[in-house]
């Protein structure tokens, strides 16, 4: 199982980049617009549309106010070839009063999913620091 791990610093409140991460069903406008260009939440399951045309459905595994965490599985959706297995989870920690760390990990199976998909994380990380630091910049 390929495990990868993207960590980054975003210069707003903790509170406020969890709010925009808690927002499970407007991920396209409050974390990666552009990159994702719709969500859907159809009760326990998120559909994710990506700018390439991708579509994947996510089961949200677990959304903790006090971690800050949010957890999902994808079960579905066009992601070509499919995984066998994806886990991902994202969670905001205070790095002082006026920063976050952001951290994103994804476990995957078949290994060799491990390239795209990390691709995919590295350029949604760069959006997301860029969007919550716009976002606290308002």
């Amino acid at each position: 199982m390929a495990h990868i791990r993207k960590e980054f610093l975003v210069h707003s409140t903790p509170d406020r980049v969890w709010a925009a991460l808690r927002d499970v069903g407007e991920v396209h406008r409050c974390l990666v617009p552009g990159f994702v260009t719709d969500t859907q939440l159809k009760g326990d399951i998120r559909v994710v549309t990506f700018a390439s045309g991708v579509v994947v459905h996510e089961l949200l595994v677990d959304i903790d106010d006090e971690a800050r965490r949010v957890a999902y599985t994808v079960v579905g959706g066009s992601l070509a070839p499919a995984p066998k297995h994806h886990h991902a989870s994202m969670q905001v920690f205070a790095d002082g009063e006026e920063q976050s760390r952001f951290v994103w990990i994804t476990d995957v199976t078949p290994d060799d999913l491990a390239g795209p998909i990390a691709e995919m994380m590295g350029e949604g990380a760069r959006i997301m620091q860029r969007t919550l630091e716009a976002q606290a910049d308002n």
